[in-house]
């Protein structure tokens, strides 16, 4: 007997990535090994180089087949087995080596939007829907389209054993979101790409596409994002709320690196409306959801937790977003601490010679 492994990767194609898959039929006991594929056929390679490697990194049941299948999730290498130039997975490890000690953690909030036939899944066929208003978490009769694709979404990725963490009906209609978390730097984007490879194949069950776009729709409709929300152990200690803050902080010192890496269109959606503030602008603030970087409520309250960062596009790599908050925030909490460390341990220790007690200032009446 055998199964069979679904190999997924992340493409070439440019300015976004896409992803790609096939399946190989494995003997009963052994490991999805080592695979290949034409990269020439997915913006990887050139016709007379065409060869690239898939190496598995994550494994998980696949719920949409047989009991013994699953799903793999590859980074993809070169012939000579270094990591590709379209491989972030690499990269993200590194940092997330790097910063170990710090236990960086990562829940990502995907939003999408349904779209069948060119236009959002359940519009009208001339004009617009409703405005913005009774969609967020809505129920109820036809503005509520997708909702099937949603549960059964949910449901697979359950069954897949991915950290989803929940979903509900975003703003603007036909708009979606789920959450995945709380996971590692690199756990959050093998987990996540899997997430989305899911939803994809489950909705051409629906004969509907699926947008990651940063804004579906041009106008006064809200655009699409992937909400991160990022920890540190000392985040999340007794009193780590200066901690909190200091992340917030060590963002707005990137500002540039983070909009340019954060997906394509971003200056579409970050306009400063539609809950969002305006790309070329940092702040950060309590509980404010027009601000850069949220930090809610409960953790001003609790001193403790966690901060949101609100910038970056439904579109983003997850493996890239995970590698620069890390190395950012991280990067600075150890500057702050090294030097003074270092200068401790080399200092030389003075000895001060005792002075003479000072004679008393002569006072005039």
């Amino acid at each position: 007997m055998s199964y069979q492994a679904e190999y997924i990767w992340i493409d070439g194609s440019e300015p976004t990535r896409k992803l790609r898959s096939k399946t190989k039929i494995v003997a009963t006991g052994a490991k999805p090994p080592v695979w290949g594929f034409d990269g020439s056929s997915t913006n990887q390679a050139t016709g007379h180089f065409s060869d690239c490697v898939l190496v598995p990194v994550f494994t998980c049941p696949d719920p949409l087949r047989g009991a013994s299948d699953v799903l793999v999730m590859c980074e993809v290498l070169n012939a000579d087995m270094t990591p590709h130039v379209t491989n972030e997975r690499a990269a993200t490890a590194a940092v997330a080596k790097k910063f170990a000690s710090y236990e960086p953690k990562f829940g990502i909030e995907q939003e999408y939007t349904f779209f069948q036939g060119g236009r959002p899944y359940g519009w009208p066929e001339e004009g617009f829907p409703a405005p913005q208003g009774p969609y967020y978490c809505g129920v109820g009769g036809a503005k509520m389209p997708g909702r099937d694709i949603v549960e059964a979404h949910t449901l697979a990725c359950m069954r897949a054993g991915l950290g989803i963490e929940g979903t509900n009906a975003e703003v603007m209609m036909a708009q979606w979101e789920f959450q995945v978390g709380v996971l590692g730097p690199v756990e959050i984007g093998d987990q996540l790409w899997v997430a989305r490879w899911l939803l994809e194949r489950i909705a051409e069950e629906f004969e509907v596409d699926v947008s990651f776009d940063a804004k579906p729709v041009p106008g006064d409709w809200n655009g699409a994002g992937a909400h991160t929300n990022f920890s540190t152990k000392q985040m999340r200690a007794v009193n780590g709320y200066a901690a909190v803050v200091a992340g917030a902080e060590a963002l707005g010192t990137r500002v540039k690196e983070h909009i340019s890496n954060y997906g394509l269109g971003i200056e579409d959606r970050l306009t400063g409306a539609h809950e969002t503030a305006h790309w070329s602008k940092y702040s950060y603030g309590v509980s404010d959801r027009g601000a850069s970087v949220r930090i809610p409520g409960g953790v001003a309250r609790e001193k403790r937790g966690y901060l949101e960062d609100r910038r970056p596009n439904a579109n983003v790599d997850p493996y890239v977003v995970a590698r620069l908050i890390t190395e950012t925030v991280c990067g600075a909490a150890s500057a702050t601490k090294t030097p003074a460390r270092a200068a401790a341990k080399k200092a030389p220790v003075k000895k001060v010679a005792k002075k003479a007690p000072a004679k008393k200032a002569a006072t005039r009446r």
